[in-house]
């Protein structure tokens, strides 16, 4: 039992260490890159929210023409 207990340990330092040397390599972003990244990922959310706004009005205008052609 207490063999396991000492492998799981191993294991998880080896998996940490394993982990801090994979994200040393990682080339993380400048802040330049990080503000125009931000700035296209708001004005594509702002471009596809109207999108469904107008599709939404569109719809309901269209669904309340029916029901007061039939009276409902």
């Amino acid at each position: 039992m207490k063999r396991m207990a000492e492998a799981k340990k191993k294991d998880r330092g080896l998996w940490f260490r394993e982990m801090k040397s994979e994200l040393k390599k990682v080339v993380w972003p400048n802040k330049q890159t990080v503000i125009k990244n931000t700035g296209t990922v708001l004005l594509c959310s702002a471009i596809i929210g109207a999108f469904i706004w107008v599709f939404d009005f569109a719809a309901l205008s269209l669904v309340q023409m029916i029901l007061s052609v039939f009276g409902a």
